[in-house]
């Protein structure tokens, strides 16, 4: 549990405004990169978010922390299955944005914090309030909508949403924090990346990196993309309430839908919209239930 800010400490707002908002607006730098297939961006994404994060490793000196993870065969492992769960999130990611389909990867991560409480309370023994059910049961009606009328981008939500919940659920069990668990993370993906754009570079038309000098500074800074809204995040969860950090977090998938409506122009279908109707009236409840239990652990005894 974060310790309650004093009133001295440094606010934890602006690191998670930041982080929140490269995040949500991602699919822009994503433009920069389209002419790059998706699996091989993937590639260049893991070998380069791993020299940023031994760099802010080395700034923060959390060097013996990373020692630390190294030599414990149980957080090696652990942090090997959150690696391929975080390959596949940002592969399906990145492949949703090129493809024009920025409202199916909106509502997989307006669906993620929903069924992070659900694998909570099926693996880690966590009870929901009757408000957080009610809420649940609403985004599986959202989600029966889509099963109606949007089948065929459902499994990019759902596959984002289930991804990323997996991997902060092995992520939360793992005595690691977030950047020295990213630098590991991107260690182990190193060998398979490197195939990855090895096997790009012989194909007919040659690696994306190196043949064009804006494209490969894009390409390369897709490793900073990566680690500093990370850094941002960590040094967010350490200065404010988590619940409001929780609160903050769908400003991302907010941004990227009102991205998909203005920037990218996708057609929003009325199944579309209906079940970002249900994950808003969900998502407020869920949210309402979580202030007021935030609001009742503040309040002073009598």
């Amino acid at each position: 549990m974060n310790p309650a800010p004093s009133d001295h400490a440094p606010s934890g707002l602006p690191a998670a405004l930041g982080a929140y908002l490269i995040w949500g607006f991602l699919p822009l730098y994503l433009i920069l990169v389209r002419t790059v297939p998706a699996f091989e961006f993937v590639g260049w994404r893991i070998i380069w978010t791993l020299p940023f994060c031994l760099l802010i490793v080395a700034i923060r000196r959390q060097f013996p922390t990373l020692k630390a993870a190294l030599a414990n065969r149980k957080t090696l492992a652990m942090l090997f299955a959150s690696a391929m769960l975080i390959a596949a999130n940002w592969f399906i990611y990145v492949w949703a944005i090129m493809e024009n389909q920025l409202y199916a990867a909106s509502l997989g991560y307006y669906l993620n914090p929903l069924l992070n409480v659900l694998l909570g309370t099926l693996f880690l023994n966590e009870r929901l309030s009757r408000w957080q059910w009610l809420a649940v049961a609403i985004a599986s009606c959202a989600v029966g909508l889509l099963l109606a009328g949007a089948l065929t981008t459902l499994w990019i939500s759902l596959s984002l949403a289930f991804s990323f919940a997996f991997y902060g659920m092995v992520r939360k069990q793992v005595p690691v924090g977030s950047l020295p668990g990213l630098t590991i993370e991107s260690a182990i993906l190193l060998v398979p990346a490197c195939a990855i754009v090895w096997w790009y570079a012989q194909t007919p038309s040659g690696s994306a990196f190196g043949s064009d000098l804006w494209l490969s500074l894009a390409i390369v800074a897709g490793g900073a993309v990566t680690a500093v809204p990370l850094l941002l995040f960590a040094i967010a969860a350490r200065r404010m309430p988590y619940s409001t950090l929780g609160f903050i977090q769908f400003m991302a998938p907010t941004i990227v839908f009102i991205l998909g409506l203005t920037v990218f122009q996708e057609e929003l279908r009325l199944a579309q919209l209906g079940s970002f109707v249900l994950i808003w009236i969900a998502l407020a409840i869920f949210v309402g239930d979580l202030w007021q239990r935030s609001r009742r652990k503040t309040v002073p005894a009598v």
